[in-house]
């Protein structure tokens, strides 16, 4: 997937991504919306156990219980 962050995001709503903070968390969810600060709202995704194995460095990622709205500036990646 490439192109401009915003339209990588659009394309990623409503689908299960990874998200890598700056102080090393990751939380893994599925992405239920954005704004063009680039915070975005995560919503737990159902059949899902409390640590997912991330394929990108093989860390786990928490995966999150309630909605949960991360600011932009926090987030390193995003991955779908």
């Amino acid at each position: 997937m490439s192109g401009r962050p915003l339209d990588v995001l659009e394309a990623s709503l409503e689908e299960p991504v990874t998200v890598h903070l700056k102080d090393g968390t990751t939380y893994y969810g599925v992405l239920a919306g954005y704004d063009q600060h680039m915070n975005v709202v995560i919503e737990p995704e159902t059949d899902v156990n409390d640590r997912v194995d991330d394929d990108l460095d093989g860390e786990f990622a928490v995966a999150i219980e309630d909605t949960t709205i991360i600011r932009g500036d926090n987030v390193v990646t995003i991955k779908a």
